[in-house]
């Protein structure tokens, strides 16, 4: 009798642990899906900050485009400014 019921006890110590197991599997399910839209909100925001960047760097390329003299544009200034052989 003794071992019957022993018996029971560990019936229901495995039942419960199947129980414990299938929730976990299902919280398991839950973080996967949470993993795959993290993953996609990243990919996107990569996207997202790679155009900025190549933005602002058309940004300081056109600032610094203003501030460097043209080499050309000096050349001509400098010709005009010297008095002319006649």
């Amino acid at each position: 009798m003794a071992n019957s019921s022993e018996s029971e006890v560990i019936a229901q110590q495995v039942s419960a642990l199947g129980r414990k197991v299938e929730v976990i599997e299902t919280r398991l399910g839950e973080i996967d899906k949470v993993t795959t839209r993290l993953e996609g909100a990243a990919l996107t925001t990569a996207r997202a900050l790679e155009e900025i960047a190549q933005r602002w760097s058309a940004v300081y390329d056109a600032m610094r485009r203003e501030e460097d003299p043209d080499v050309g544009q000096l050349r001509g200034e400098r010709d005009s400014s010297r008095p002319g052989k006649r």
